[in-house]
């Protein structure tokens, strides 16, 4: 099987093109999901302190036969754990239920700007770094205002910034300000509302251009713009599929003509980082 490109962030760091999202793969049947993707390939798992399901992703990243060195496990830093000695332990359970060593890569979950603690839940993250309990270090959600102030505070810059991407929000001046400054863009739910992008006709037809499932050609999407998609998938065939995308190849007029079905009221729901507070 053809590996997964990869996209390589400011420091170095690389994230293959397409990974596995786990929101709701829980219990035994997320754990077995989990292996069985990366024994299918994957390296790139991503969960969350608030997807309960930490034990099941690290069960799963464990019963693999693929040497742990490497797989790279996300988890993320949520809301109610920013003030820094929260920070610090919220740090250590994630790694704790998870299992492992050290979590691969962590991120704070949104930035919460009504609260405003987001730069001790930063500065907790650069100290775990520090000591070793953190490989890399990232955030989700965050505009550019979010980006600049954690870098100016701790001089620290995120590796990585997972935010809302998918056909009808594309995020054209997000993707390019993370491009110039070498933060890599991660895309949560990259098929958007995937029940009316996949009926889209434009999709459709360069789906059948290349022989490729419609979830195919928008993941084919996200990799020719430089994104990391992490694609929700619990049985073994959507995972093999949405993996076998990475390789497709659009030219620069299928990804405009995708791109173009962006939409003003695109978001899945009422989650702008300016304002929304995530417990």
């Amino acid at each position: 099987m053809t590996a997964a490109p990869v996209f390589t962030a400011h420091n170095g760091f690389q994230l293959p093109a397409v990974g596995l999202g786990t929101y709701r793969l829980n219990g035994e049947a997320g754990a077995t999901a989990v292996a069985t993707a990366i024994g299918l390939g994957y390296r790139l798992i991503d969960s969350a302190f608030n997807y309960e399901n930490e034990g099941a992703v690290g069960a799963g990243v464990r019963a693999s036969a693929v040497d742990r060195a490497e797989i790279i496990v996300t988890t993320k830093l949520p809301g109610r754990h920013h003030e820094s000695a929260k920070a610090r332990t919220s740090i250590e359970e994630s790694r704790f239920r998870l299992g492992l060593d050290a979590t691969d890569l962590h991120l704070i979950h949104w930035p919460n700007p009504i609260t405003g603690r987001y730069e001790q839940a930063w500065q907790g993250l650069v100290d775990a770094q520090q000591r070793g309990t953190v490989r890399q270090i990232g955030v989700s959600n965050f505009l550019p205002e979010h980006l600049e102030r954690i870098e100016a505070a701790t001089g620290v810059r995120p590796v990585v910034n997972q935010i809302e991407v998918h056909p009808y929000f594309p995020q054209e001046e997000a993707l390019a300000f993370h491009a110039e400054r070498g933060i890599l863009t991660e895309a949560w739910s990259p098929l958007g509302r995937a029940e009316q992008v996949l009926d889209e006709p434009v999709i459709i037809e360069i789906a059948e251009r290349h022989g490729i499932s419609p979830v195919q050609a928008i993941i084919a999407w996200h990799v020719a713009r430089g994104t990391v998609s992490i694609p929700k998938a619990s049985s073994p065939e959507h995972q093999r599929t949405n993996l076998e995308a990475a390789s497709v190849v659009l030219d620069a007029a299928e990804v405009d003509a995708i791109t173009g079905l962006g939409r003003a009221d695109g978001r899945l729901f009422d989650a702008d980082p300016a304002s929304h507070e995530e417990m």
